[in-house]
């Protein structure tokens, strides 16, 4: 097993997970099984409980591991699929550690960060490269060196390397390349970044060098003399007009060639795939505009939502104009036409809690009135089943039960109600779905059995199903009594889904709802 990690410094938000992305990819294209984790440092176990006005998207794993929005961009650039144990964190480690020292595993020794924390981590590591079949397993270190936080998983990448033989362990650190007033582009903060890195212990191979403009000749030669790295490992990771083209960027700058050498890895044939994904995307000449109704009001909580639609308008040989538009706007508004009268299409995402859903629903009502193709995820499927219960069905005062009293057209079912008594957790990662025949959902797809990832606890009433699709919404996909997709004939494009089909969506294979979405605003 050969691993590449990626350590970043200078500051947070760098593009470290774009960065290791990015190197899969290339690794990918030159014919190689790769794989990824990504380390966090904090002390939560999981990203599942927190706030996405902190940490942005909730990115929901295979097997129901909730995670870092970067193990998104893993699967999406690799086109792979992760597990919760490709997601290590500060939480798991201390966990797994007290466990094995409360069971009496370590036989009466004192426990410590060294050897007892830092072994758990390279354990870890190891286990998860060997299960997944790879011949290269890409590991991101996140935070920022200097970080107290980081530093036990630092020192186990140092021992590591130490452990492992030297072509098999390459490490590549980014760090920023700021310009000053006059242009010029500044060295000193990667400089003080590799310093702080070599006192841990750890020499990058490669440095990255996150900059504005590509990095000069000049500076590459600077950064190579004061950090004892090879120029041709200098990489320019300049600003790029889209994520996707960042791959084919740092394999110009001969990043592959360099790295392929440092780790004795023979050529193989090119995979040309990205690249002709990329030609496809750069000759789009048409352009649509969708309204996402947010709850949030930051672009990232919906990461994999807006990447989604890019897949689709890929393969449609189209661009896609993003319009966010508030929904506690809209919910204030007493026309909402202003919001949607430029948009081809409305979608509203997956959200919790009471604020901005009157918002949602007026959003999901103008676009079943108004025929504008609708896109309902998640929360967006049950709130579409509550606006055509209170506007069609004959119940006026249709909610959630999540959101108060009225008639609960969602709500928990009678074995989730006993759960909740013990603190009952969601429904979370891949469930089947079976896909009724003759509807829009079994066109999309193509099949009468899929495989969805789901992040939620509330479902549709079986109760009210019956009433409900005798007004005209049909429930076209179902898992047992939970209900899975809705649809309205009839309509150019009317379509719900409890699951969330944006975690499976890839740039090369975009998930059939957002395709026919797409489309049907093309139209």
């Amino acid at each position: 097993m050969k691993y590449v990690v990626v350590t970043g410094g200078v500051m947070s938000g760098l593009g470290k997970g774009i960065t290791a992305a990015s190197t899969g990819r290339i690794l990918k294209n030159k014919g190689y099984n790769v794989t990824a984790i990504k380390i966090d440092p904090y002390i939560n176990i999981d990203a599942g409980t927190m706030s996405p006005f902190q940490h942005g998207e909730v990115y929901v794993l295979k097997d129901g591991g909730e995670a870092d929005l970067d193990l998104g961009n893993y699967e999406r650039f690799m086109d792979i699929n992760l597990t919760s144990p490709h997601n290590i964190t500060t939480g798991k480690i201390y966990k797994t550690v007290i466990e094995k020292e409360r069971r009496g595993d370590y036989l009466g020794k004192t426990v410590q960060i060294i050897p007892h924390i830092t072994n758990e981590i390279k354990e870890r590591i190891r286990n998860v490269a060997k299960a997944s079949g790879a011949e290269i397993c890409l590991v991101e270190v996140g935070g920022t060196v200097g970080d107290i936080e980081s530093m036990p998983f630092l020192e186990a990448i140092r021992q590591m390397r130490s452990e492992e033989k030297v072509e098999d362990l390459a490490l590549i650190h980014v760090t920023l390349v700021p310009m000053d007033t006059m242009g010029d582009q500044k060295t000193k903060p990667t400089q003080h970044s590799v310093k702080e890195l070599r006192e841990l212990g750890v020499t990058p191979d490669i440095i990255v060098g996150r900059c504005k403009k590509p990095l000069e000749q000049s500076t590459k030669a600077k950064i190579s003399m004061f950090c004892d790295v090879p120029e041709a490992a200098i990489i320019s990771a300049h600003d790029a007009d889209d994520i996707y083209k960042v791959p084919l960027q740092m394999e110009k700058e001969g990043l592959a060639d360099y790295l392929m050498k440092r780790m004795n890895l023979p050529v193989r044939e090119d995979n040309q795939s990205w690249n002709q994904m990329i030609k496809r995307m750069e000759s789009a000449n048409r352009t649509i505009t969708v309204g996402i109704v947010s709850k949030y009001g930051i672009e990232d909580v919906y990461l994999s939502v807006k990447e989604a639609l890019k897949h689709a308008c890929i393969a449609s040989g189209c661009r896609v104009n993003i319009k966010w538009i508030e929904s506690e706007d809209v919910e204030k508004a007493s026309d909402p036409a202003r919001f949607f009268n430029d948009v081809d299409g409305i979608l509203v995402p997956g959200g919790f809690g009471n604020r901005g859903v009157e918002g949602n629903i007026k959003a999901i009502q103008y676009a079943r009135e108004h025929n504008i193709p609708f896109l309902g995820l998640c929360f967006g499927f049950q709130l579409a089943v509550i606006e055509f219960t209170r506007h069609v069905a004959g119940f006026p005062d249709a909610t959630s039960s999540e959101l108060g009293p009225g008639t609960h057209v969602i709500d928990l079912l009678p074995e989730q109600k006993d759960v909740k008594k013990m603190g009952g957790t969601m429904r979370l990662g891949e469930h089947m779905v079976w896909v009724k025949d003759n509807t829009l959902a079994h066109r999309l797809y193509g099949k009468g059995k899929i495989s969805e990832r789901h992040r939620h606890r509330y479902e549709v009433n079986p109760d009210l199903i019956d009433h409900i699709e005798h007004h005209g919404l049909i429930f076209s996909a179902k898992n047992d009594n939970r209900m899975e997709m809705c649809e309205l004939p009839g309509h150019k494009f009317f379509l719900g889904t409890q699951f969330h089909p944006e975690f499976k969506s890839r740039p090369e294979r975009p998930a059939p709802p957002f395709l026919g979405f797409v489309q049907a605003m093309l139209k």
